[in-house]
This record gives C-alpha cells, sequence and structure tokens, in this order.
C-alpha cells in the first residue's frame, strides 16, 4: 500500500513540476474560462435580475469546456514526451498511474476555478460564497472531482485516435451531464436560499457520481489500457 501511495505522489509531482516550467495546460484552461465569462457578461443589461438564475449555468459552462481543453493538452504533454507509455509499461498498478493523473487533473481544474471565479463574481457582481460558504465549496470540489475521473479516464481512452480533440468531448460531455445539472442546481439553491435541505439531494448525487465511478473505473482501467 505505500508503495501504491509512492507511485501517485511521484507522478504527480512530476506533472506540477512539468506544469510549474510550461504553464500550458492552467494558461490554455484559464484563458478559455475567461473569454466565456466575460463574453457571455456582454448579453446581461445592467442591473438585470435574471443573470442571478443563470450564472451558476454560465459558470459551470466555463469550467466544462475550459477543463476539457485542459484535459486535451495535459495527455498530449505525456504521448509527445512518450511519458504514457513509459508509465504503462512501468511495473507498477496501472491503476495507481490513473489516480495519480486524475489528482494531477484535479488540481490544475481546481487551480483554473480559482482564479476564475473570483473574477466571475465580479463581472456578474454576485457572492456565489455569501450565504452558504462550505456548501457552495463542497459544489465545486466534489464537482471537479467527478470532472476530473471521467475526464481522465475518457481523455486516456481517446488518446490513440486521431480526432481525440473532438473524440474526447464527444465520450466525455454526455456522461457529465448529471454531475453538471446537480453542481448548478446547488450552486443556485446555496445562493438563493444557502440552505442544505433542498440542495442535500443534488449534492448526494455528485458524491454517489464520484464514489460510484472511482470504484467502477478501479476495478476496469487495466482493461481499458491493454493494446
Amino acid at each position: 500500500m505505500k508503495k501504491y501511495f509512492t507511485v501517485i505522489s511521484t507522478i504527480v509531482e512530476k506533472d506540477l513540476i512539468l506544469e510549474l516550467k510550461s504553464k500550458e495546460v492552467i494558461n490554455s484552461m484559464l484563458v478559455f474560462s475567461l473569454l466565456v465569462v466575460v463574453i457571455f457578461s456582454f448579453i446581461f443589461e445592467p442591473g438585470a435580475e435574471y443573470k442571478d438564475e443563470i450564472a451558476a449555468g454560465i459558470l459551470w459552462m466555463a469550467i466544462t469546456f475550459s477543463g476539457v481543453l485542459g484535459l486535451n493538452k495535459s495527455i498530449m504533454n505525456e504521448i509527445n514526451g512518450g511519458n504514457l507509455n513509459a508509465l504503462l509499461l512501468a511495473p507498477v498498478d496501472r491503476s495507481a498511474i490513473f489516480f495519480a493523473k486524475v489528482i494531477s487533473n484535479y488540481l490544475f481544474l481546481l487551480l483554473m476555478e480559482l482564479m476564475t471565479i473570483p473574477i466571475f463574481m465580479i463581472f456578474y457582481n454576485i457572492n456565489l460564497f455569501e450565504k452558504n460558504v462550505l456548501g457552495t465549496l463542497l459544489v465545486f470540489l466534489s464537482g471537479s472531482y467527478g470532472f476530473s475521473v471521467l475526464g481522465t479516464l475518457f481523455s486516456l481512452i481517446s488518446v490513440k485516435s486521431k480526432t481525440r480533440e473532438l473524440m474526447l468531448p464527444l465520450l466525455l460531455l454526455p456522461l457529465l451531464v448529471p454531475i453538471i445539472l446537480a453542481s448548478i442546481q446547488s450552486l443556485n439553491i446555496f445562493y438563493f436560499d444557502g440552505g442544505f435541505t433542498d440542495a442535500a439531494k443534488w449534492i448526494k448525487l455528485i458524491l454517489a457520481f464520484d464514489i460510484i465511478f472511482t470504484c467502477v473505473i478501479y476495478v476496469i482501467f487495466d482493461y481499458v489500457v491493454e493494446e
């Protein structure tokens, strides 16, 4: 078990060091997400109240599509350097490789959100954390993890395809619909009401999604990456 977690920490450390040097994944995700946020802010009239009702959807749309772009960049870095084949040939548990990539992508996604959300709240003049800080943080943390788990899996599945940039969103987005909808509904409830009672069913859906897919992928990952 100690070796398992050592493999994970080593790969995550490698990914973070490479990203600190290049900043390719984070920069591409951040630029795309900010473009979405800024462009959609232009469609609202000054002082329009209806913007509050759809703001969470716009934010998660920015997170989702910038996340897909980041996944493509991340997996291309592994392919171009020959790192992916080397990792799969290494005498280690392949699921450890998968979860290391999940954690790396998760950290990149959270860092992008950390920079995007404050700018989003300024442009849309709303405070998502005003009524329930813990609930809102839970939505972003759990929703982003679910995105990272499925996104990492399908980025590895589509990596051999010549049209990987097209295949990844086509495979990934339909399965992400439940977690995106649950995240949007939860954010709206926390923003307008602030209570956990109404949001509980949506939070449970996100957590169930995370747990189920984590367990399933842990079991099947060896078969997924077999050539």
